[in-house]
């Protein structure tokens, strides 16, 4: 009986993740079988001779990561999933871009077990990486002890020709390649061509020079189907210890297919005649569908009892750390779990006698109480640190060799920023906050998106949030940013009317674990609210409260005739008109609305008791587009809203001119009545 030798292995291994992913897609009659068959010999060398990994704890934090930035050859991810162990069945594979499979047509981590980013949007994934490479430097430097390495984590990524050509990846990669951040390892599909065509149609610069340029490690493999040379090259760039490295590997797409090599082998299923054509090339059994030699398996099965052993060993260092070393275990512990400190929210700022301020200098203060008691929170702007308000005080900017620190400058990189935010998120161990311009939010929507579509703990600080920024005109002046963003599902956004409320918008945003929140916040300062004499600002929490009843012109008690609902700045305003209007005698309620979203997720009695279908006479009052506010204020409301572009004059008086007035509030409001 002829024996089987290591090479033969590792193409029986290789062919059955090619041929598993080819049958699915063709099962499916979609997806992208081009990269799949091209970059299987990589991803095989990955994930069974570097990558550490449990496929029965998936979220061991101890694993290194691995990125498919190139999401729509997702098959390959799933394929290695299942064959490695994880939980995903071989019905799993053949349900491949069915409805409400785990399979889905592009990876996503909230839905299947091994998947650590969601991708798809080219570039997504690459930044990703790089936020991952940012909270394990951060990490380690936090919590390594010589010793006891707790945090050790690679990141490993496959990207594409379609993921270097996007912007983002050029920011993030400019960002990791300052940073030098040597725990990346990318292994770029060199394969010379996209959909349109040949790569030579838009795409001819030198990308060693480009990277090497940005600071990375370049190294090459000729012949992406050697796996000896891939392995060779991972190893020689893990010895570079102070740059991320990018392996160009030289692929071809399809590989095996009558069209590899070519634009037809990107996407698509490529009809059942040339399934059997591909497996005849690969010398696979052409009438077998998705079979798996039992050999193959075996093989690829050796990552169970392979991840179970390193965990424990893993476990164990941690343990004897723990026992070292006891307060910064705690806070290992606590690091990884995501709890927050005990007692944290006894941190938070009463402001008490507060003065008018910025909603986004509130901020700041709220940023850095908390700081020192939540040490998980990472910060940082693009490149706007004291207008945004972000910079922790007590510590200094993560740099080189100073990854400890919490302060991170990602320069003028806002799609980039947010993607690496979104990255150090799903590495775990870390809060990321980051800010910018509430316009320049069109930047970096993408991940924005995809935060909220992963349900991972990103926080968004946006500043400058209307025409009320003044100066700067139009093209920084947000207008239809507020109604753009809360169209995001599972996106939170808060505009907090003063003090009070950023506070409670913190609490809010740091308890908020599901999904992500962004703020929307002010350069112009806003009214100082008597919360004595007015709600409690915690009615933040439910999106939508009573601020101020209406009452007669005594001051007595009264049912409303009129709401005025209102957001951030506006609020003072709408409390300004709310005395005027009651002085001429009409009983006027105020309602804040800071989030839309908590306000929608309330019982419908609530919302009831909020906004009374009896009371119709309703004003909203807020400085952006009046898109989104007819489901508030009704068929016979109105909105005060900026639905044109701003102008450049100072903030006040372009609030002025634009009627956002005392005056202009109340004549808009009798005329409901």
């Amino acid at each position: 009986m002829a024996t089987t030798t290591q090479n033969d292995l590792d193409q029986l291994c290789i062919n059955t993740i090619r041929t598993l992913s080819l049958d699915a897609i063709q099962k499916a009659n979609s997806g992208h079988p081009g990269l799949p068959l091209g970059m299987a010999p990589s991803a095989y060398v990955i994930w069974t001779k570097f990558l550490r990994h449990d496929p029965k704890a998936p979220k061991w934090f101890g694993r290194d990561r691995f990125v498919l930035s190139a999401g729509h050859g997702s098959m390959l991810l799933y394929s290695l999933l299942y064959l490695t162990g994880y939980d995903l069945s071989l019905d799993d594979i053949k349900a491949f871009r069915q409805l409400h499979s785990k399979t889905p047509g592009h990876p996503e981590s909230n839905l299947t077990a091994g998947v650590e980013v969601t991708t798809g949007p080219l570039g997504q994934g690459f930044a990703n990486g790089v936020g991952m490479g940012i909270a394990a430097k951060h990490l380690a430097a936090r919590f390594n002890k010589r010793g006891f390495p707790v945090v050790d984590s690679t990141i490993y990524c496959i990207c594409s020709d379609g993921d270097l050509m996007e912007g983002v990846s050029y920011e993030a990669a400019s960002l990791a390649g300052h940073l030098q951040l040597s725990n990346l390892v990318y292994l770029y599909d060199d394969n010379q061509v996209t959909i349109d065509g040949s790569t030579d149609l838009a795409f001819t610069e030198d990308r060693t020079k480009r990277f090497e340029a940005l600071g990375w490690h370049v190294d090459e493999v000729k012949d992406g189907n050697d796996v000896k040379e891939i392995e060779a090259a991972i190893k020689r760039v893990q010895k570079v210890k102070d740059k991320p490295k990018l392996i160009r590997v030289h692929s071809i797409i399809g590989y095996g297919m009558p069209s590899a090599g070519t634009n037809k082998a990107h996407s698509d299923a490529p009809g059942e005649a040339a399934v059997r054509e591909t497996k005849r090339n690969l010398g696979w059994p052409e009438n077998r569908k998705f079979y798996v030699p039992k050999e193959a398996l075996a093989h690829f099965r050796k990552a169970v009892k392979d991840g179970a052993a390193r965990q424990k060993e893993w476990n164990k260092l941690v343990a004897r750390y723990e026992k070292e070393y006891k307060d910064a275990g705690r806070e290992f512990r606590e690091a990884r779990s995501g709890i927050l400190p005990e007692g944290w929210e006894k941190a938070l700022p009463s402001f008490d006698n507060v003065e008018s301020k910025a909603t986004r200098a509130y901020s700041g203060e709220v940023i850095n109480a908390l700081a020192d008691k939540i040490p998980t929170m990472l910060g940082g702007s693009g490149d706007l640190t004291p207008s945004n308000n972000t910079y922790i005080k007590s510590s200094a900017n993560f740099e080189p060799g100073r990854f400890g620190n919490r302060n991170i400058h990602y320069g003028i990189r806002e799609h980039g920023m947010g993607a690496v935010m979104n990255g150090a998120a799903y590495f775990g161990g870390t809060i990321p906050f980051g800010g910018t311009f509430l316009t320049f939010s069109d930047y970096m929507r993408p991940a924005i998106r995809l935060a909220a579509l992963a349900d991972i703990h990103t926080i968004f600080v946006f500043t400058h949030d209307s025409i009320g920024l003044g100066e700067d005109g139009p093209t920084h002046q947000s207008v239809e940013h507020l109604a753009a963003l809360r169209a995001i599902p599972n996106l939170a956004l808060i505009r907090p009317a003063d003090a009070h409320e950023v506070r409670e918008a913190w609490r809010a945003a740091l308890k908020r674990t599901e999904g992500p929140t962004a703020f929307a916040l002010s350069r112009q300062k806003v009214a100082v609210i008597d919360r004595k004499a007015n709600a409690d600002a915690r009615g933040l929490h439910k999106g939508g409260y009573i601020l101020a009843e209406a009452s007669s012109k005594t001051g007595k008690a009264a049912a409303p005739k009129l709401i005025l609902i209102a957001t951030g700045s506006e609020v003072g305003l709408a409390m300004e008109a709310r005395e005027r209007l009651q002085a001429d005698g009409v009983p006027t309620r105020v309602v804040s609305m800071p989030c839309f979203e908590f306000f929608d997720a309330q019982p419908a009695a609530y919302r009831e008791s909020v906004l009374p279908k009896k009371v119709a006479a309703r004003l909203s009052i807020e400085a952006g587009v009046s898109l989104g506010w007819a489901k508030y204020v009704g068929d016979k409301g109105a909105s005060l809203a900026v639905d044109r572009f701003g102008e450049s004059a100072p903030g006040d008086e372009a609030f002025r001119d634009y009627g956002f007035t005392v005056e202009n509030a109340v004549k808009l409001a009798k005329a409901l009545l």
